[in-house]
């Protein structure tokens, strides 16, 4: 069970990797951080943002979309300045990219990238 999180948390994870999200993921942390979203391709899981308010949050948010995204950088294949949104836990990953405000998916196997629209409900 994802909880809802803070305006102050998402602003912290925007300011670690670097740029401000899309409204729409923004709403959508703020009202259950974490938890499924689901694209015509697949279903996702998302990365929530950091909250160390007590330690159930802490817990939950220990896979947060900045530890995330630091370990896809890693990756040869990954966009240069990518950020890991979710998975789909067999390797792909959507995923936001520099100047854009719109979601791709990204095949781990290929390296390719692809536009998709997510349902954020």
């Amino acid at each position: 069970m994802a909880f809802p999180v803070s305006e102050d948390n998402i602003q912290s994870a925007e300011t670690a990797l670097g740029r401000r999200f899309p409204a729409e993921l923004r709403e959508r942390l703020q009202i259950n951080n974490g938890g499924d979203v689901s694209t015509a391709e697949d279903d996702w899981i998302l990365n929530p943002v950091r909250d160390a308010s007590d330690r159930k949050r802490s817990a939950r948010t220990a896979n947060d979309i900045v530890k995330e995204t630091q370990r896809a950088r890693g990756w040869p294949s990954f966009p240069t300045g990518g950020i890991a949104v979710a998975s789909n836990g067999m390797g792909d990953l959507l995923i936001l990219q520099p100047g854009s405000e719109e979601m791709f998916l990204w095949n781990h196997e290929t390296g390719t990238t692809s536009h998709v629209s997510v349902d954020w409900s």
